[in-house]
């Protein structure tokens, strides 16, 4: 059996990764798209903040309250792909992933969440 010290280093000694993600409202259509350093952990943050009525998103957080947790899909697009080249940039490469992606799902004004790029990292 596992103990809580183990699950703690282990959980510490994992590296994060940088990736897109989305928030999907299946009822409305709309959505965020956003990048972050620590991806996986982000969309925990989102979630958790949706649940305990904490979210800093209004409209994001009215949809929750309003639709249910059910209506609403949570998924990493894209990772940002480790590179040995020196002059490999990951905050660049992520930053281009973010506009390719929503160019593909529509995300702003009325189909979207407002502008995520004022949400933190």
């Amino acid at each position: 059996m596992t103990n809580n010290r183990t699950l703690k280093r282990q959980y510490l000694e994992t590296n994060s990764r940088a990736g897109v993600y989305a928030i999907r409202n299946q009822i409305t259509g709309r959505a965020l798209v956003a990048g972050s350093t620590n991806v996986q952990g982000t969309l925990n943050r989102h979630r958790f903040e949706l649940r305990y009525g904490q979210h800093r998103n209004v409209r994001l957080a009215q949809d929750w309250v309003e639709h249910g947790e059910t209506s609403f899909l949570f998924e990493v697009l894209d990772m940002v792909k480790p590179s040995e080249d020196s002059t490999f940039n990951a905050a660049q490469e992520l930053e281009l992933l973010v506009s390719l992606w929503r160019q593909e799902i529509p995300c702003l004004g009325e189909l979207g969440y407002g502008d995520p790029r004022s949400e933190p990292r």
